[in-house]
This record gives structure tokens, sequence and C-alpha cells, in this order.
């Protein structure tokens, strides 16, 4: 069986055994979504079901992040006024998503990634061009955990 890990042990002891990369999706134009295909390499890690659904619920929240309506007309017609001084005392939306993000891809990480020897990071920190999934050697035998 194999054992299971902690976010922090990961990030401390593991060594890296491959990372595997989740593109952008533009077959709908240029909003940010990300393909929901699942990767070979995930298969002996983590069940295709939880994996598309994590990248869904990534999906939405971006979608929800750029959806325009009058709180972000309003954030638009307040950043002109004030010369964009606005945002020194205000997080605009978008912001506030992001934040969102980042606390649920630590999230899954703790749950659900990291006891399986993986670990996502946060697209913004690829520049939103892809979800980057590492995959880090079961440190009890020296080799790929679950091969």
């Amino acid at each position: 069986m194999a054992e299971t890990h902690s976010l922090q042990d990961l990030r401390q002891q593991a060594s890296i055994a491959a990372k595997v990369f989740v593109q952008r999706d533009y077959t709908t134009g240029t909003i940010c979504q990300f393909q929901t295909k699942f990767p070979s390499e995930l298969e002996t890690r983590i069940d295709k079901q939880q994996f598309e659904e994590t990248i869904r619920t990534l999906n939405n929240l971006y979608a929800e992040a750029e959806k325009l309506g009058g709180r972000s007309y309003l954030e638009g017609c307040l950043a002109c006024v004030t010369a964009y001084t606005i945002f020194l005392c205000m997080e605009t939306h978008y912001e506030k998503v992001l934040k969102k993000i980042a606390k649920y891809i630590q999230e899954q990480n703790d749950k659900i990634y990291a006891p399986r020897g993986l670990l996502l990071t946060d697209p913004i920190e690829r520049g939103l061009r892809v979800v980057e999934i590492t995959i880090f050697e079961d440190q009890s035998n020296g080799r790929i955990e679950g091969r």
C-alpha cells in the first residue's frame, strides 16, 4: 500500500519524479479555462472524476472572475474618477476570486493531491497558461508511487 504524504512533507522531503501540465483550452475563445482531458501520467495516482472535478471547479471560478456586470462597471468608473487610486484601498472582484482560487487549490492539495504524492500549482504562478501538477517519488522505496 502506498504511503500517504502531507503537503509539508512533499515540499520538504520528497524528490520530484515528473511534472504534468494541463494546457489552456482555447476552443471557446480566450476566456481562461483549462482542458479537462485526464493525463495518463496520473492514472495510478488519482481518480479521473476527481481530477475532472478539480479542473471544472477551477474553470468555473475563472469564469466567475472574468464575469462582467454592474460591479465590474462600477469598479471601472471609480477607477477612472480616482485615477486608479481607489485600488490602493479596495480589492477588485477579480482579485477576490483569485484569492478564492488560491484557497481552493490549497484545500485540494491538503485533502486530495498531497496524500497521493501530487502537488497542484496555482495557474497564476504560471501566467494562467497551465495547471502544473508535480508528481513526487515515493520515498519508502525510491520509485514513483503507484507503479
